[in-house]
């Protein structure tokens, strides 16, 4: 091996390493995706809320050696369905369109979109569907929250931390979780001097209202 070349390539894996956008951040649980019919029905009296969009984010941060990429969907729709005062059997869906992806760069959008990644030709949407609600512990809005993600046509169950507060006209909520994303078969690795790091760090934040009546 030139060690002339190799240290230097060394000294910048080791920096890029400080760029790991999970790190710090919970690391969601990933399993076998949970089949619907386990999930719990809607207490009765739930009410609907429906995602505002202006209010609402879906935000992603990946990263490879030379640095980190923030990003974030532009077009999503889904629904709150809650009860008042019983948020463990309430049911959260995101619908989320792949193609209106947007990143810091230009030319990183279009290969996302590509096979490579996301293919969102061949798989336009991306949806996750809660399963459980369950209350952290200790009172107050921390909850544990578990859904099935399907990304590029792979459904996989994830279990994250997130803070909901439900009030008579809304909901609103926010989870930030690291992700692996092999684990929903995106494995393009970035070139040999810049490899692609695996975990990808996800950011909800979800505003609900319920439509006047």
């Amino acid at each position: 091996m030139n060690f002339k070349f190799a240290l230097p390539l060394v000294g910048l894996l080791a920096v890029g390493c400080d760029d790991n956008p999970g790190k710090g951040k919970p690391q969601a649980e990933v399993s076998s995706a949970t089949p619907t019919t386990a999930a719990a029905a809607p207490a009765a009296g739930a009410l609907t809320y429906a995602l505002s969009q202006d209010n609402s984010k879906v935000e992603f941060v990946g990263a490879k050696v030379t640095g980190k990429h923030p990003g974030s969907f532009g077009k999503f729709s889904g629904s709150v369905v809650v009860a008042p005062g019983a948020i463990e059997s309430g049911k959260v869906m995101i619908d989320i369109e792949m193609g209106s992806l947007t990143t810091d760069q230009e030319k990183l959008n279009g290969h996302l979109k590509s096979a490579d990644f996301f293919d969102a030709d061949k798989f336009p949407k991306a949806t996750f569907v809660t399963t459980s609600v369950k209350a952290s512990g200790g009172g107050g809005a921390l909850f544990t929250v578990s859904g099935n993600l399907t990304l590029k046509g792979v459904t996989k169950t994830v279990t994250f931390p997130a803070t909901i507060k439900v009030a008579e006209d809304a909901v609103d909520a926010s989870a930030e979780f690291a992700i692996n994303r092999k684990d929903w078969g995106i494995v393009y690795p970035g070139k040999p001097d810049d490899l692609i790091k695996d975990e990808v760090l996800l950011k909800l934040t979800i505003h609900a209202t319920r439509p006047k009546s």
